[in-house]
C-alpha cells in the first residue's frame, strides 16, 4: 500500500502524522520518532507536530513556549499546534510564529477533552459553535497566507451532539490544508474503542483535502487496516508510540509495502532509553531535568519486557545519565523481544465522562453574548495542557 501525504507544499512518502500529547512529543521524541522513520523513507516517515501550545502565549512571548516551538535543524516542516478560542488572538500567533520563521505547518486543536480547556468553552467542544469554529480557522488560513493549516478535531461532545461532519465541511471550504478526526467523542475522552467508520464517514464528506484517522493505532497493520477500511488518507498517531519510536520505522516500512518490522531486544531498548536521555539532556540543558523528564516513559519502554517491579522504580527514580547507565547495566540486555505482551493499547485509557462546558453551552450552535464576553478566560497563558 505505497502512498503518500501532502499538506500544502509538503510531501511525506509515509502518510503518517505523529499527534501532540503534552510532556511527551517535545523535540527529543520527536527526532527519536524522525530518526526510526528514516530507515525505510526519504524524508522522516511523515509529519511530527510539536506539543500542543497557546495562542496567547506566543502572542506575549512566554519564555517556555517559545522555546517548545524552536525546533532543530532537522525538523522539516516544522509542525506546530495551536491552541485558543479568540480567532484575533490565533491569527496573531500565527503571524508571529511566520514573522519569526519558526514554523511551516500549523495545526488547531479542536480535540482536547481536559477539563480546563473544555469547561471555558475550548478545545473539543468549540466546534459545536459554529460561528465561531469558523471564524478561527477563516482568519488562522488568512494569516498563515503560504503556510499550511489543518485542523484536528473529535466526533463531538457526545452522541447527541456530533460535529465532525460540519467541521471537516467549514474546514474545507475556509482553505484549510487536511482536517484529522480521532473517533472519538470528548465523553469518551480515551476509552472504550475509536469509531472508524465516522472516518469513513468524515471522508465521503470532505472530498478535496486530505482526511486523517486518528484513535486505536497500536501496530502498523492496524494503520493499513484503518486506510484500507475507511479510505482516509493518512493516519495520526499518538498512544500508540509511547515508550515505542520505532513503530516509525514499521509504520515507514508497512506503507511502503515491505513486511520489515523493529522486535527489539532488551538491550536495544535499553540503547534507545539511553539516547532518549542524551537528547533531553541536550534539550533542557539541565542533565537533572533531563532525567527527570525521562522517567514517565520507564513504564512505556519496558511494557512487556522481563523488568521487575524493582527494578522499574530505580529507573523510575534516575538522577544522572551515569545513574540511568548503572541502572540498566543490571537488566538482561539478551532478552528477546516479548511480542504479544509489548503490543496492544498502551497509555490510559480511563472511562467516558461528562465533559465540562460552560452552562448552557450545548443549548444553540450560535455562542451567546454571555459566551462570548467569557471566552477570554478560556485563552490559556500557559502551554503543555
Amino acid at each position: 500500500m505505497s502512498r503518500s501525504l501532502t499538506i500544502g507544499p509538503h510531501t511525506s512518502d509515509t502518510p503518517v502524522v505523529l499527534a501532540p500529547m503534552a510532556g511527551v512529543t517535545n523535540m527529543p521524541f520527536r527526532l527519536l520518532c524522525r530518526e526510526f522513520g528514516a530507515r525505510h523513507s526519504a524524508n522522516d516517515g511523515g509529519f511530527f507536530v510539536s506539543e500542543m501550545v497557546t495562542s496567547r502565549a506566543i502572542v506575549e512571548r512566554h519564555p517556555e513556549t517559545m522555546r517548545l516551538v524552536t525546533m532543530g535543524e532537522r525538523e522539516t516542516p516544522r509542525s506546530i499546534q495551536l491552541y485558543g478560542v479568540d480567532p484575533a488572538t490565533i491569527a496573531a500567533s500565527i503571524r508571529v510564529l511566520r514573522e519569526l520563521d519558526l514554523v511551516d505547518h500549523v495545526d488547531l486543536n479542536f480535540g482536547c477533552p481536559v477539563p480546563k480547556v473544555t469547561r471555558k468553552g475550548g478545545g473539543a467542544v468549540l466546534p459545536w459553535k459554529t460561528e465561531l469554529f469558523t471564524r478561527i480557522v477563516t482568519e488562522a488560513v488568512k494569516a498563515a497566507e503560504d503556510v499550511p493549516v489543518t485542523v484536528k478535531t473529535r466526533m463531538g461532545v457526545d452522541d447527541s451532539h456530533l460535529t465532525y461532519l460540519d467541521a471537516g465541511r467549514i474546514a474545507e471550504e475556509a482553505g484549510a490544508a487536511a482536517i484529522a478526526l480521532h473517533g472519538r467523542t470528548a465523553n469518551q475522552h480515551y476509552s472504550g474503542h475509536a469509531r472508524w467508520e465516522a472516518i469513513a464517514s468524515l471522508k465521503q464528506a470532505v472530498t478535496s483535502i486530505p482526511v486523517l484517522g486518528n484513535g486505536d493505532i497500536w501496530s502498523a497493520e492496524d494503520a493499513l487496516r484503518m486506510v484500507e477500511e475507511t479510505g482516509c488518507d493518512g493516519v495520526v498517531l499518538g498512544r500508540g508510540c509511547q515508550g515505542r519510536p520505532w513503530l516509525f520505522a514499521d509504520l515507514a516500512a508497512g506503507f511502503a509495502g515491505k513486511p520489515d518490522r523493529v522486535k527489539p531486544t532488551l538491550g536495544e531498548v535499553a540503547r534507545v532509553l539511553i539516547r532518549h536521555a542524551e537528547l533531553l539532556i541536550e534539550f533542557f540543558e539541565d542533565e537533572g531535568r533531563g532525567v527527570r523528564d525521562l522517567r514517565k516513559h520507564v513504564g512505556w519502554y519496558f511494557k512487556g519486557y522481563p523488568v521487575g517491579g524493582k527494578a522499574r522504580h530505580a529507573l523510575a527514580t534516575m538522577e544522572s545519565l551515569d545513574d540511568l547507565k548503572e541502572k540498566l547495566s543490571v537488566l538482561d540486555w539478551e532478552a528477546p523481544y516479548p511480542g504479544e505482551p509489548v503490543e496492544g493499547p498502551r497509555g490510559r485509557a480511563g472511562h467516558p465522562k461528562r465533559t465540562h462546558m460552560p452552562d448552557g453551552w450545548l443549548d444553540s450552535r450560535e455562542i451567546s453574548q454571555e459566551h462570548r464576553a467569557r471566552l477570554h478566560e478560556a485563552e490559556l497563558s500557559v502551554s503543555g495542557g
